[in-house]
């Protein structure tokens, strides 16, 4: 009878807390400085700040350009780490491991257009610390090189990016890199014709594995399958698997501990799951029998709770727009409605929130799940 009592305590107990927790929308706000739309952010997910880019074109033809950091908790801008009003501008590529963020500056100079990749590390510092100086493919530093994926990784020092080189042949690279200590892995190619560099492939990690998960479809009138290739970041070896679903991969996730990856496509309101040791997978709908107007967007995992962030930006289960939150077994957990993005989704599992678009220009929203 006791044993029995503290099961229905415990039940009890367990059904209060979960009916306490709030799925939804936030309070807090973020506001960029100078009112203008934002390109790109992210939060230290073992910290208390986040980062964001905005630009907005003056009437004299240049740009005004800002980067800021804000709290996480209040959502006020703590600094401007840097404001131009000329034909630069600047974009936040992420935030990695030990609180280390990368802005990419572009400018232009006698040469031409040059392109830097600035740190804030830590993020606490509110400040650049120097530059993060990713080498080309024969060891030099290249301020023209394209990198324009970071994996998201902050478990880990170690992250992969892609690297896009141009003529006089198109390919995608990718390479590792320890972006707090500024070192660099080895550079691989992607051969597989999907992944080439105008396909704008999507770019995960197997933390567990030190494998670089990219994948996209080649452009076609109906929709394609999929390819995906998986890169070994040290030995360098990379194989390649067709995957499941129709047309462009919107976000990509992994769940290193259990090697399970999560992807959606863009023609088919698909949300995928993946074996990565024997490339098999299955596919589900997202919630209400989507179709492809209701596809999924980014992906992100939280390892803490062991859960898939599957954007939404036209939901099927509520006004606006939604996350849908999955396990690595595909089974559907809750849906996050109420929202209004289609965008990036800038998670901190430890609070069990985040941020995304709010639909307002200049303004991030928060929310928990």
């Amino acid at each position: 009878m006791v044993a029995a009592a503290l099961l229905c305590w415990s039940g009890f107990a367990a059904a209060q807390t979960s009916s306490a927790r709030h799925i939804g929308p936030g309070k807090v706000l973020v506001k960029t400085k100078f009112g203008g739309p934002i390109y790109g952010y992210d939060i230290d997910r073992n910290g208390t700040e986040g980062i964001l880019a905005e630009m907005t074109q003056l009437e004299n033809g240049n740009v005004l350009s800002a980067v800021e950091t804000f709290d996480q908790k209040t959502g006020k801008i703590i600094a401007v780490l840097s404001k131009t009003e000329n034909q630069d501008n600047d974009m936040v590529m992420g935030v990695f491991a030990n609180s280390a963020a990368i802005v990419t500056h572009e400018q232009v100079d006698s040469h031409g257009l040059v392109r830097l990749y600035r740190m804030v590390s830590p993020l606490s510092a509110n400040k650049y610390t120097g530059l993060w100086r990713p080498p080309d493919r024969q060891g030099r530093h290249d301020t023209n090189g394209i990198i324009w994926w970071g994996a998201v990784n902050q478990e880990t020092p170690t992250t992969a990016f892609l690297d896009m080189v141009g003529y006089p042949v198109d390919v995608n690279y990718v390479f590792s890199s320890d972006v707090a200590k500024n070192t660099f892995g080895r550079f691989v190619a992607l051969t597989q014709p999907a992944l080439e560099p105008y396909n704008f492939p999507a770019l995960a990690i197997d933390t567990k594995t030190n494998i670089a998960v990219a994948a996209q479809a080649e452009s076609c009138t109906f929709g394609c399958n999929p390819e995906f290739g998986l890169v070994d970041l040290v030995s360098g070896k990379a194989v390649y698997f067709t995957g499941l679903g129709l047309g462009y991969i919107n976000g990509i996730a992994v769940d290193s501990e259990d090697g399970i990856a999560c992807t959606t496509t863009n023609s088919d309101g698909n949300v995928e799951f993946y074996d990565l040791k024997t490339q098999t997978g299955f596919a589900e709908d997202l919630p209400g029998g989507a179709t492809g107007l209701q596809a999924g967007g980014d992906v992100e995992y939280d390892p803490i709770h062991k859960l898939f962030l599957v954007a939404q930006p036209i939901s099927t289960t509520g006004p606006g727009s939604s996350i849908q939150v999955y396990d690595p077994k595909g089974n559907l957990v809750e849906s996050v409605n109420n929202l209004d993005f289609g965008g990036y989704i800038a998670l901190n599992p430890k609070i069990r929130g985040g941020f995304v678009g709010s639909g307002k220009v200049g303004v991030l929203q928060s929310f928990t799940y």
